[in-house]
């Protein structure tokens, strides 16, 4: 019988191993979204631009668009940025979440950076992004003109990553359902 208590740390480190070595095979831009064909969560947050101006769920309303969680103390915010600018100059909308940041900062990067932002939600302490299911930033949302959540994409949006989410935007827009 002692031999067998020998054995229990072995097959726990197996059964461990083979856990880990699973989500070695997940990849992190596929997170799901329970969100996916909701409404956005309701929210009443101020402007970033304009502290006395509020922003509601209604304000997102009226064309398909991205939403974009983005911060200054996110490293990979700034690489995708660019990006937002050029998908910008190509007509699309784009709202920002402006994530657990401070406002000035905030306000500066986008003077230095340009803004691709038709609006941009100050979520100073991160609790929007909490209902939306954020990981962190950056995280980008397709949503259709009704405020309904149709795609999610975790991570930079960079050239691959629009490729994909362009043509999601353009149903929308032509008024067929992108599922995804």
């Amino acid at each position: 019988m002692r031999r067998f208590f020998l054995f229990i740390p072995l097959v726990i480190f197996f059964v461990m191993g083979i856990f880990l070595y699973q989500g070695l095979q997940l990849d992190p831009t596929k997170l799901p979204s329970a969100l996916i064909d909701k409404p956005l969560p309701e929210f009443r947050m101020s402007s970033l631009y304009d502290e006395d101006r509020v922003l509601t769920e209604e304000d997102l309303k009226g064309k398909p668009a991205l939403l974009n969680v983005w911060a200054t103390w996110c490293p990979s915010c700034k690489q995708e940025h660019a990006q937002l600018n050029r998908i910008k100059e190509e007509g699309y909308v784009i709202y920002g979440v402006n994530y657990k940041d401070d406002r000035g900062k905030a306000k500066e990067w986008l003077r230095r950076y340009l803004d691709p932002y038709s609006e941009n939600i100050f979520d100073k302490t991160g609790s929007f992004g909490i209902n939306l299911g954020v990981y962190g930033a950056p995280e980008t949302y397709v949503i259709d003109a009704e405020g309904v959540i149709r795609y999610k994409h975790v991570g930079v949006v960079d050239e691959k990553v629009w490729a994909q989410l362009k043509p999601i935007l353009q149903k929308l827009e032509n008024g067929m359902e992108a599922k995804q």
